[in-house]
């Protein structure tokens, strides 16, 4: 039996992947703050005899050093995330994002464990080329702009993985997330389709923030964590970097648009000036972001299954149980 330590595992993506795990027979052990992640989203799975957590930080290295010496497999997912956090939040985005994975390459190197690590298509910043590719040039906005602590500190985490692949042979596997959707997803922290979903089932306002025609591609959870998997049994794939993501298009207001429909919702739909969206000065967008996947089916013949359709009501079916129970 495999067995896995999966760091961020009661957040959204991570408890998804812990449950597919569980069913392919691995022993799963999760570590999370609760920051973002919700123990909520894992309680159900507390009763498997194969599955444990660990609250706590992933920068006590006295909690990792045991939890790495007692796996086979690294899945890092921990960060921070979500837009209005990182602006909220900037100092504690750059230390999570380098501290925590500077502390997990090192013990994975420690006990020669291979370690798979979450990126994010932010990384990609403002760049113009469509659809971006693994080896893309990449533009970051300004240093002013705390949007962009995010992408610089998740590009650090994958200069310094490929570091320790280099130089001491550490089998790492790097992924680039675009947006990821699904059950169990919240809007808190600034997570668009939850929102709209909430909204559209109360019939209020749909807020879409600035003109509404940023272009954005938006992937089933489902799909997702099943090519992490496959990277992950795939050795062909350490020391390797892959976009995750969907190719499906669609503008944030038709987005607005489609989940209303598909909600049966009387919400309008209300444009929102970005300088009032965000308080806290920071905030920079870009207008598309779409991913080459041609690398990650090359590799492990993946690609998404889901229509965004389909993941809309999920969504709506999964808010529908929280906000009107029977």
């Amino acid at each position: 039996m495999i067995r896995a330590l999966i760091t961020g595992g009661a957040g959204f993506i991570g408890s998804h992947l812990s449950e597919r795990l569980l069913k392919s027979d691995y022993k799963v052990t999760v570590i999370d703050n609760l920051s973002t992640g919700r123990l909520g989203n894992i309680e159900h799975l507390a009763t498997n005899p194969n599955f444990s957590y660990a609250i706590e930080d992933i920068r006590n290295i006295h909690v990792i050093d045991r939890l790495v010496s007692e796996c086979d497999i690294i899945f890092h997912l921990a960060a921070a995330v979500g837009v209005s956090n990182i602006i909220d939040r900037p100092i504690n985005t750059i230390e999570v994002n380098i501290g925590g994975t500077e502390t997990m390459l090192k013990t994975a190197s420690r006990y020669r464990r291979r370690i798979m690590i979450a990126s994010t298509s932010e990384v990609y910043g403002k760049g113009v080329s469509f659809p971006f590719r693994e080896d893309d040039d990449t533009l970051s906005g300004p240093t002013v702009r705390s949007r962009w602590s995010y992408a610089a500190s998740k590009a650090v985490d994958e200069f310094l993985a490929f570091a320790y692949h280099a130089e001491v042979g550490l089998p790492i596997t790097l992924f680039r997330l675009f947006n990821t959707v699904g059950p169990r997803q919240v809007g808190q922290y600034g997570m668009v389709v939850p929102r709209f979903v909430r909204w559209a089932l109360a019939n209020e306002p749909i807020q879409v923030y600035g003109d509404g025609r940023q272009q954005r591609c938006f992937g089933n959870v489902y799909d997702i964590v099943s090519a992490i998997q496959d990277l992950a049994e795939s050795e062909a794939t350490i020391g390797q970097l892959y976009n995750i993501g969907s190719n499906e298009e669609i503008s944030i207001l038709e987005l607005a648009q489609r989940i209303r429909d598909r909600a049966d919702s009387a919400s309008e739909i209300k444009l929102v000036p970005y300088d009032q969206a965000y308080k806290q000065p920071g905030f920079e967008d870009f207008r598309r972001r779409v991913p080459c996947i041609k690398k990650i089916r090359g590799a492990i013949d993946w690609r998404p299954t889901t229509s965004l359709n389909e993941t809309i009501d999920q969504i709506i079916a999964y808010y529908q149980a929280e906000m009107f129970p029977a």
